[in-house]
Order: C-alpha cells, then structure tokens, then sequence
C-alpha cells in the first residue's frame, strides 16, 4: 500500500447540510457540491445473521434515494451504496482492525444534465489497533468510496487523529480520484500520516 501527499480542499461537517464545495472537476464548470446524512442502523432495516458472529446486514436510507448497505461479522463492518449494494466490490471490503461504522456520511455530488448525481462518499469509521504489548488503541479512519456508474469500491484512507487536515484529505481524494478509480483493478491508497490507531485494509 502507498502514500500520497494530497494538499487540502475542503472540510467535512458533523451536521446535516448542504452546499458548494471549492473544488471543480477538471472540463466542467460546476462546482461540486456535498450533502449528509445521518447513519443510524437504529433506524434501518436489519437482517438477523445466521451465525454466532454474523450480526446480519442492515439495508439504509442515503442521499436522494441511493441506499447504504451496511453488513458485519466478527468485530469488522462492510459498507456499500447503490440499488444492489450487496453485489459491488466494497460489500467485501472493511478494514484489517476491528471496526464499525461512523454516523454521518458525506456524499460528493456532480451536476450531470442539471441533476445532482452523487459520484463518492466520504465515512469516518472507528478502529480498535491491538499492540504486541496487548494493549488496544483507538482511532478513526476516513474511508473514501467511488459510487455507480462505474463501480462501488474503497478509493483511499485518512487516518482521522493523525492528521488536522484529515477531513480536507479526504475531500480532495474523493475529488480528484474517485470517478476515474477502477474497482477491482486499481488498488486504494492511503493519504496522510498514520499513527498508531490506524487501520489499513483487511487484505493490506
């Protein structure tokens, strides 16, 4: 897995909102714009697992009708978009730590023919490192995802206490990477510094 250096763009809300964010895609004169909303499995439809530890998967309401399909077993949590989000390529990916799923997701939205299309999300999502020593350190990782058309896959990672500008990381990440990134082929890289509460991928 390699690092980038990405300068910063943009910034990340903790409320639901919406607006203009200052980076263009290059060819087009609109600007991309972001939303958010809120991630409650509380609030969505849950599947019991069949396993002791499948704890089933939850079907979720998003941005303008796509949903969020989260799944999770065994400490670690999966989480994809889309109409069928249980047959893209991040429904089979998580991160190598024990995880589970922030609470609020950022989408990142072109307009294509006038209509607000969202092409990446951006999730900060909780970690547990374990040690050598034993012991467990907490973090927070920022996992960016391309959207359809094209594929719905992981694109980068931020660790979110290592770096300030983690959210401005992410946001120029998800903006400059995510509808050109090939899922299946191109690997996700990680931005950033990493510290020790950092999770790469499960396969890293």
């Amino acid at each position: 897995m390699r690092s980038i250096a990405v300068s910063p763009l943009g910034l990340i809300g903790l409320a639901l909102a919406a607006g203009n964010a200052a980076a263009q895609p290059a060819g087009s004169p609109d600007a991309i714009e972001r939303a958010y909303t809120p991630l409650d499995l509380a609030k969505c439809s849950h599947k019991r697992g069949r396993e002791v530890e499948d704890y089933g998967s939850w079907r979720c309401a998003g941005y303008d009708g796509n949903f969020v399909f989260v799944s999770a077993g065994d400490q670690r949590t999966y989480i994809s978009y889309g109409p069928k989000p249980a047959k893209t390529v991040a429904s089979g990916e998580t991160l190598a730590s024990f995880n589970s799923e922030g609470k609020t997701i950022e989408w990142r939205i072109e307009r294509r023919n006038g209509k607000p299309v969202p092409f990446a999300t951006i999730l900060r999502w909780n970690t547990t490192v374990m040690q050598d020593s034993g012991d467990r350190v907490r973090g927070q990782v920022l996992v960016v995802t391309r959207l359809d058309p094209g594929g719905v896959c992981h694109v980068g990672y931020v660790d979110g206490r290592a770096n300030p500008n983690a959210n401005d990381l992410a946001v120029q990440l998800a903006d400059t990477r995510a509808r050109n990134f090939k899922c299946g082929k191109d690997k996700p890289v990680i931005v950033g510094e990493k510290g020790p509460g950092f999770s790469g991928p499960y396969n890293d």
